[in-house]
């Protein structure tokens, strides 16, 4: 009797019979109603023409454009494509370059990518090369012209705030950011280009174009209804002020240092300067790499953006908050005076200051228009030692609290990269350096804005926005809208307010006035505006440099901080020049000239001889020449050591894996003997 079929076997056939005839009808389908793997099938009669938007255009508060594009053109070539034999004399002539230069270009590409993959050949050929190449395209099959957009600086200014872009490089493909980008495309590098590089960018396009018998791409392929569009990049509009930032730069021009300026009621960046600045259009076009390597060896370091990264002892300038913390912590009253008589000579040392007319630290407001190191240094010690704390360790850490929230020893935030956090010591730090055995003369220097504490321009500037809005700031930062929209989801966290530590009115009030005593009768006269009440503070940070070993004792920074007006403060500034001695001498009147300018849209008749005696002022220390010279060479020697104990670890690898391998064959030996 014949056994009975078993209908699993029947469901399991029929369930592979259907998978299959799926996924033969798929393939069926694809090869001949699919419009997109057609094109794929017949790549030589179809063009895919991949399409780059421009990136969003940047204009500054007025709405005049600071960075727009032009359009160039890349010559790419894909190595697999280059149809055998190559006519490279017809295609060199049409470049205008030699066939020795054509060879080490293609090594480089193969080097860098795979056969299949299309790179750049020749990134931004000229427009007689692109003439030339089009008349003879059909002959130099692989090769072909990708229209671009480069960036377009419309003044020579800002250029370390915008950025500069360059291609994509392969490190950077690794990462998630760079997951949607290919060998060849354009990517911002630093600056605003780099900070909001996604929306700046758009979105690529594809266009498919049908060939002429030239193999010249033509008309769309199907009326163009598959392609998909190109999305434009979304501008962004800045808080920055161009004029402003062209003015500050002109002011700046031979010295080294840092300008910022902020509005106070919003957080925006009204100007930042690093100096000395640079061309951005050096960053663009065939020179790019040439000119940065340039402008990197420079001994000054204009690509260093010193309004985010140098760190100074800030000096004088450190005095307003100093008084702060003393007062709101109960430390001192205003009324409280010391008899200074020129030092300090109540800790070890004696501690020069510039005073010594008795009378000028009477009080707090006297102090600070005087600027009297005894003073602060002084109050300082009794802040820290304050009996409501229960040690000098506990009392530091308090100090050190009201500092961090003032955003001093952090990072602001602000929406350019490679910002520096400064350094705002606390009891862990002398814990470490003295091993435990510290005082508040042993720390003495801080309150006078020396030893360990260190600043950044823009933070100083951000602290001047505290006091002008009496405990309060936002996060400094340059845009203002992306795409036309002020609320875009990425400002958001521009617009919360930050309230320092709990601080009255009061204690704002009476620190404003003494900063505005510094200006009309202390030691920032010389920054006075008719009809501005500008609270200011000088400073003058001391300066050391090691040179071949040898502490040389530099020139001194000259700083200055200032808000103004006191009543509805519009502008809060800080300005660093290094090596250039007191405060008051040069960044007190870069500073009110801006100040003046920005408030009142020019400069007076009588300022007019200030204005040129600080506009043609050369300051740049001719240490910096030799410290630069003696850093670079101990990097060198720094790297030249590290490649030595590289080699030397290879080959010690290299001599025991060796040694191992004959272990190993000796072994072996040993054993087919036996």
């Amino acid at each position: 009797m014949p056994q009975a079929a078993n209908p699993r076997q029947y469901i399991i056939s029929f369930i592979f019979i259907g998978l299959a005839s799926v996924i033969l009808l798929r393939l069926f389908f694809l090869q001949n109603f699919e419009p997109k793997y057609k094109i794929l099938a017949n790549d030589i009669a179809i063009y895919k023409k991949v399409v780059y938007p421009p990136r969003g255009v940047i204009e500054d508060r007025k709405g005049k454009v600071m960075l727009s594009n032009t359009v160039i053109y890349d010559l790419m070539v894909t190595p697999r494509n280059i149809v055998k034999p190559f006519d490279t004399t017809q295609f060199c002539a049409a470049l205008d370059i030699d066939k020795r230069t054509f060879n080490a270009i293609m090594r480089r590409v193969q080097e860098r990518n795979i056969d299949v993959r299309q790179s750049p050949f020749i990134e931004q050929i000229s427009q007689e090369q692109t003439a030339r190449f089009q008349e003879n395209a059909y002959m130099f099959t692989g090769f072909e012209l990708v229209e671009r957009n480069i960036r377009a600086y419309e003044r020579p200014i800002a250029g370390i705030l915008l950025g500069y872009i360059g291609e994509v490089s392969p490190e950077m493909l690794k990462r998630p950011r760079y997951a949607s980008y290919r060998q060849g495309d354009y990517t911002g590098l630093s600056g605003l280009e780099l900070q909001y590089e996604e929306e700046l960018r758009g979105q690529r396009g594809v266009h498919y174009l049908e060939r002429d018998k030239f193999n010249r791409p033509r008309d769309p392929y199907k009326g163009g209804i598959l392609d998909s569009q190109e999305v434009s990049g979304k501008s962004l509009d800045l808080y920055l002020d161009a004029d402003l930032q062209e003015y500050a730069e002109k002011l700046m021009a031979n010295k080294i240092g840092s300008v910022v300026a902020i509005d106070p009621q919003t957080g925006g960046i009204l100007t930042m300067v690093s100096s000395p600045t640079y061309d951005p259009n050096l960053l663009r076009g065939h020179d790019r790499a040439k000119n940065y390597a340039a402008l990197y060896r420079l001994a000054t370091r204009p690509m260093f953006n010193r309004a985010i990264q140098a760190m100074y002892p800030p000096g004088s300038t450190i005095k307003p908050f100093t008084g702060l913390v003393a007062l709101n912590v109960g430390a001192i009253k205003p009324s409280f005076g010391f008899p200074c008589r020129g030092s300090y000579n109540l800790c070890s040392r004696p501690i020069a200051c510039e005073h010594k007319d008795p009378g000028h630290a009477a009080n707090f407001r006297l102090a600070l228009a005087h600027s009297c190191n005894s003073y602060f240094c002084h109050v300082f010690r009794m802040t820290v030692d304050y009996e409501n704390f229960n040690s000098v360790k506990e009392g530091l850490q308090a100090w050190h609290d009201y500092y961090n929230s003032f955003s001093f020893g952090r990072n602001t935030g602000v929406d350019i990269p490679f910002e520096k956090g400064g350094a705002v010591p606390d009891s862990a730090k002398y814990n470490q350096m003295y091993h435990g055995n510290w005082n508040s003369c042993t720390i003495v220097f801080v309150g006078m804005g020396q030893g360990e504490l260190l600043l950044t321009p823009l933070q100083m500037a951000n602290g001047m926005c505290i006091i002008a809005n009496k405990g309060y700031y936002y996060t400094p930062h340059f845009v203002r809208a992306i795409g036309k929209n002020p609320n875009d989801s990425l400002l958001r966290k521009y617009h919360e307010k930050h309230v320092v530590l709990n601080i009255p009115d009061t204690t704002f009030n009476i620190v404003q006035q003494a900063m505005q005593d510094v200006v009309e009768s202390g030691t920032a006269a010389g920054a006075k505006v008719d009809g501005i009440t500008i609270c200011a503070k000088t400073g003058t940070a001391e300066n050391k440099a090691i040179v071949n070993g040898t502490v040389i004792k530099m020139a001194n920074h000259s700083m200055f901080v200032a808000f103004a007006p006191r009543e509805n403060p519009k502008i809060a500034i800080a300005v660093a020049i290094e090596n250039a001695g007191f405060g008051a001498a040069w960044a007190a009147p870069i500073a009110s000239l801006l100040i003046e300018k920005y408030l009142k849209d020019s400069i007076s008749a009588q300022r007019k001889p200030l204005e040129e005696k600080m506009l043609n002022a050369k300051l740049i220390d001719k240490y910096v020449y030799t410290i630069d010279s003696v850093s670079r060479l101990h990097d060198a020697e720094v790297y030249r050591e590290k490649l030595e104990r590289k080699y030397i670890a290879d080959s010690t690898k290299k001599a025991d894996d060796s040694a191992a391998y004959m272990r190993w064959i000796d072994a072996r030996l040993r054993s087919i003997k036996k």
